[in-house]
């Protein structure tokens, strides 16, 4: 299985000729170039860096072979799509073409306590490679590959290196990084792996790697 990241918290993953994209965003300038390459979108929550609602809705409008997963904020949002949006929850567990999807979390980081936090789900992908969205909640099964967002008004190092130890993945992929410059996300990475000892991969985007 290939996984590539693209512009924040887009990521791409292909298993021969299946593909499934995560949180194709307003931030990703490609996001519309992605979803029609698949048939299958898995999205953690309602922001607009983690989903586009008018390229998806045109998306599902002219292509009756896609299908979308969400929480209720945002598959709501879309609307029905003759049943090809669907709402999912922490516990579910479903296939996205030909990959097997759990759904963890529940709940986004929390920015500041004046500020609500949305519904956020995670998503485990074949048993090995963890999506979380905006949040550093640790899933009940073994992951290999972690997806670990760095940058964010909600995001910190310290939970974040406590985030790594407590999943203890295989290896550790830096997403969510806009908001990093380029010294900025290596001392993210130097940090993480001085303190977990596994290393935390930092990808340009499109740049892909097999997990």
């Amino acid at each position: 299985m290939e996984l590539t990241k693209y512009t924040h918290a887009t990521v791409v993953l292909t298993d021969g000729d299946d593909t499934l994209v995560i949180d194709p965003g307003a931030y990703t300038p490609n996001s519309a170039e992605l979803i029609a390459a698949t048939t299958a979108v898995l999205i953690t929550h309602d922001h607009p860096d983690h989903v586009d609602p008018s390229l998806l809705t045109e998306a599902l409008e002219n292509r009756p072979e896609l299908r979308v997963w969400a929480p209720a904020s945002v598959a709501d949002d879309l609307g029905a799509h003759d049943g090809r949006v669907t709402a999912v929850s922490p516990g579910d567990t479903f296939q996205a073409a030909g990959f097997d999807i759990a759904v963890v979390g529940g709940q986004h980081a929390e920015i500041h306590p004046d500020v609500p936090s949305p519904t956020n789900v995670g998503y485990v992908v074949n048993g090995s490679v963890y999506h979380p969205g905006d949040a550093y909640f640790v899933p009940d099964v073994a992951v290999q590959t972690l997806l670990v967002p760095t940058s964010g008004p909600w995001a910190k190092l310290s939970e974040l290196v406590e985030f790594i130890r407590a999943v203890h993945p295989t290896r550790a992929v830096q997403i969510h990084d806009l908001m990093l410059s380029e010294p900025g996300r290596g001392m993210f990475a130097q940090y993480s792996e001085q303190l977990t000892d596994i290393e935390l991969t930092t990808l340009d985007d499109g740049q892909s790697i097999t997990v």
